[in-house]
């Protein structure tokens, strides 16, 4: 039975290594899978998932005005595939988890998502809320803080390293803009 899951974690957590191992034994098994990431998030190139660790692989890209139905309905006619992967799904909209959870339930593949639950300031990313509502599992990608405390939170830093409380919700970065934190380490770096 296809289900849709959602794999959440701060960033730097190893996600995205997560997924393309995840996707190696699927192939390494003989199936096909198929990856896709959000077009915005151009770090590694356009149309590839990374990871820090140096594993990559092509993948599609989304844009929050594409059918992610329709793309993964598409790939399907091509030939058969036993799972299919999103890497940053924070990114999707809230129509585009819908348009998910159609695929799992009507064309019977399963997808696992993997993003950011809440941005630098705590708050949810509307892909990440509606995938928290709308997944059949959920699956905590842990990392830890300097403390040795899991990380749960995540601040967006200048280049001198001082917590910034305001801004885009989105900010295409890594370790040099990002550092994932415990609650409290986070509350006491954006002054909460």
């Amino acid at each position: 039975m296809a289900k849709l899951y959602f794999n959440y974690s701060t960033m730097n957590a190893g996600k995205s290594t997560v997924l393309l191992q995840a996707s190696h034994n699927y192939r390494e098994r003989g199936m096909d899978t198929y990856l896709m990431t959000a077009a915005i998030d151009g770090r590694a190139g356009s149309g590839r998932i990374a990871s820090r660790i140096g594993i990559s692989a092509e993948a599609d890209t989304f844009l929050p005005e594409d059918d992610v139905f329709s793309m993964i309905d598409s790939r399907l006619k091509q030939g058969p595939v036993a799972c299919v992967f999103i890497d940053e799904a924070q990114f999707l909209s809230e129509e585009q988890v819908w348009q998910l959870a159609r695929a799992v339930d009507d064309l019977k593949v399963p997808v696992l998502a993997y993003g950011l639950r809440v941005d630098f300031q705590g708050k949810l990313f509307p892909g990440s809320a509606a995938l928290l509502a709308l997944a059949d599992e959920m699956r905590e990608v842990r990392t830890i803080c300097k403390c040795g405390r899991k990380a749960t939170m995540v601040i967006r830093q200048d280049e001198n390293g001082n917590a910034i409380t305001e801004g885009a919700q989105v900010q295409i970065g890594g370790n040099e803009t990002y550092v994932s934190l415990c609650r409290k380490h986070w509350r006491e770096a954006v002054g909460v």
